[in-house]
This record gives structure tokens, sequence and C-alpha cells, in this order.
């Protein structure tokens, strides 16, 4: 079965980019110590599910032809954006649907029956977890407190509990804590 998993860097305050939709904070956070749980992430992803501002965001690696993209420049493989506008030039790779359950199915299909979809994008997840679609969720949070920018679930208006599997503490005082969630499941309504 094809897994979903939102996986996320985040400041202290859970924000994933800053006003704006700012990432440049995020830099000095990259590279600072390996983390066992994104390497297994990056390694299993087979594809991405991306959201239309995610997509136009601000790559901290912007222009840097080794590490700009996902995972540090790291994965190749197809990715499914979610828009409503048109996208001038997409790079190969890119599979563009128009409505949610026509990405989310691209995104699996892509990914392959033991795949793994990696959402990229606060919108999405929101919209994957009120559909009940999200299968784990991985939050790597950093020693930074922005105050405000875009929140780790944009729109989010219900919670939804989670177990804790995994978690990796950081070995640096200025390192990520990174925590992996199975999400659970909120049964049909009414229960």
């Amino acid at each position: 079965m094809t897994t979903l998993l939102y996986s996320v860097t985040a400041s202290a305050d859970g924000y994933i980019a800053g006003r704006g939709g700012d990432m440049s904070w995020l830099l000095e956070f990259l590279g600072e110590e390996p983390n066992p749980i994104f390497e297994l992430v990056g390694q299993r992803t087979t594809a991405l599910l991306v959201g239309r501002t995610t997509f136009d965001g601000d790559d901290p690696h912007a222009g840097d032809p080794e590490k700009e993209g996902a995972f540090e420049g790291q994965w190749e493989g197809p990715q499914v954006l979610l828009t409503h506008r048109p996208v001038d030039s997409p790079p190969a790779n890119l599979l563009v649907r128009h409505t949610f359950d026509e990405a989310v199915s691209t995104a699996r299909g892509a990914a392959g029956a033991d795949g793994l979809v990696n959402i990229i994008g606060a919108d999405i997840a929101r919209q994957c977890l009120a559909a009940d679609l999200l299968d784990q969720v991985i939050i790597s949070t950093v020693p930074i407190l922005l105050g405000a920018g875009t929140p780790l679930l944009s729109g989010s208006i219900g919670s939804y509990g989670l177990e804790l599997t995994d978690e990796s503490p950081s070995r640096s005082p200025r390192g990520a804590h990174t925590r992996h969630y199975r999400v659970l499941r909120r049964g049909p309504k009414g229960s």
C-alpha cells in the first residue's frame, strides 16, 4: 500500500516558512549533522505531492545547481503539482493536476503500490489530513523562533491525533530534533 507522508522542518514556534514565504532561515540548519530519519525518507520517497505555494516558493538553495530542489537536490523522480493555474515551462518530471483527488491519485500511481509519497506544503498536507489520507508525519524542529510566517498546518480547523513511532534528538545545541509520527485515523463520522 502506498504511504502518504508529510515531512517538514519547522521553527520552535511552529512555522515552516518565515514572513512572505522566506526560507533563508533554514540554511544555517541544513547539513549541520546527519539525520537518520530524514536520510531514510529521502531514500524511500518515490513521488512528491506538492502544493502551488510551495512549488512557487523560496528554496533556500535556489541557484545552487548541486543543492537546489527536494532533499537538498539529492532526490529525482516524479513530482505531482496540485494547482489551478497554468505552469510556464514545467520540468519533464512534473505532473500537473487541477483537483485534489486527481493529484492524490496521480501521486499514488507514480509512487507505486509499495511507494512513499512525500507531501511538501502545509496546505496540501492539511487537505490530506482532512480527507483522512495522511499516514505519517515527520517534524524536524530547529532552535529558532520566527514569530510569524506559514504555520505547520496552514488553514487547519480541527485537531488530529498522532502516535510517536521514532525520534532522533540532536547531538548539538543548534541541531534539529526530529519526531516521526503515525497519524491516528478518525474513523467513521460520529464515532
